[in-house]
């Protein structure tokens, strides 16, 4: 009986850390202008309102591939 219990647990958190994850929206944006603390971004086609919360992440630099 605890073994169907901890999976049924398991398989709960598994399926509510799933939904809260496909609820990001992404949004490609350039940045405008820096100020302090106050980032200025333009994003095409973004549903962003004031006060959203964010998290920002830098585009990644490509890398050469050497070889021969």
């Amino acid at each position: 009986m605890k073994k169907v219990l901890v999976v049924l647990a398991m398989a709960m958190a598994l399926s509510v850390s799933g939904a809260s994850v496909s609820m990001a929206r992404i949004a490609k944006c350039t940045v405008k202008a820096v100020d302090g603390d106050t980032v200025t971004m333009e994003c095409k086609r973004a549903s962003l309102k004031a006060g959203d919360d964010v998290i920002v992440k830098p585009a990644k630099k490509k890398r050469a591939i050497e070889g021969c």
